[in-house]
């Protein structure tokens, strides 16, 4: 049984520098951010929490979140790059140059419209135009939801793949059926993230938490002492050898605005015993 969030002491929460997260059906909620979400990553980023959106969404997605977003950063398309909007400016980093990322892009594209081809009512996503790196199938985002015994074998067909001599990687998201070419995934990346924003791991990992939904979180869940499930995660647990550490109460951006909440109070807590001893 997985730990209720209220089990968490508040020095715990106080010491929450980093708070990773999904985007869909983790910050947002039957297709939309909710309005609870959007005020409570303004409020964690005012009390010094620094929120990373680590997603499968695609590059288009990733730009306006970076920029608009009051977030570090994010992650997209499961790993392939990152982006960040600092004050001199819009740095963007990926994991492989881009024109060799959408070269295997283009040639992993040809090889999946054949094996779509088995399946008349599964089709590419719709961002697919905006995306660097990967190829996103549409499995539920606005359509009825393909079967999981569907998804689970397109999912089996397309990890059995192997392009150029490398093998092709396939999770499933809570909309998505995401597929690349490529070493990267939303647990490497979200390492070589910290890093290179000065956080060690090693001395501070307690200083590190993750929010998801979904079976392409299993990683992050594994990784990290200290994770989170929105409630809608209860429909993918039985199929996660590594669950989340803790349940949240509400679905997708209400749970983790719940979270949020909760952070925010414990560090105004330490802020008022900070004041009344000096």
């Amino acid at each position: 049984m997985l730990s209720s969030v209220d089990s968490l002491n508040n020095e715990h929460l106080q010491n929450i520098e980093w708070l990773l997260t999904d985007v869909d059906d983790t910050l947002t909620w039957q297709g939309k951010l909710p309005d609870v979400t959007l005020k409570a990553l303004y409020e964690l980023e005012q009390v010094g929490v620094n929120v990373v959106a680590v997603t499968g969404a695609c590059a288009g997605w990733c730009d306006q979140m970076a920029k608009l977003w009051p977030i570090h950063g994010v992650i997209g398309e499961n790993g392939a790059f990152w982006m960040v909007k600092h004050l001199t400016g819009f740095k963007v980093h990926t994991q492989l140059p881009l024109s060799k990322m959408q070269n295997q892009q283009a040639q992993l594209k040809q090889h999946l419209q054949v094996l779509l081809a088995q399946y008349s009512d599964i089709t590419f996503a719709s961002d697919q135009s905006f995306r660097w790196c990967d190829v996103a199938i549409n499995l539920s985002q606005d359509r009825l939801p393909v079967s999981d015994k569907i998804a689970q074998q397109l999912m089996h067909q397309c990890r059995s793949l192997v392009i150029d001599g490398q093998p092709v990687h396939a999770t499933r998201s809570s909309i998505h059926l995401n597929v690349w070419i490529g070493d990267h995934n939303k647990r490497a990346t979200a390492e070589a993230y910290l890093r290179a924003n000065g956080h060690n791991q090693g001395s501070r990992f307690q200083q590190v938490s993750y929010v998801g939904d979904s079976l392409n979180d299993e990683a992050m869940f594994e990784w990290l002492p200290t994770t989170y499930g929105v409630n809608n995660i209860r429909k993918v647990l039985t199929q996660l050898t590594h669950k989340p550490s803790h349940l949240l109460e509400h679905n997708g951006g209400f749970g983790f605005a719940e979270l949020a909440n909760k952070i925010i109070a414990a560090k105004g807590q330490r802020l008022i015993s900070t004041n009344h001893t000096k």
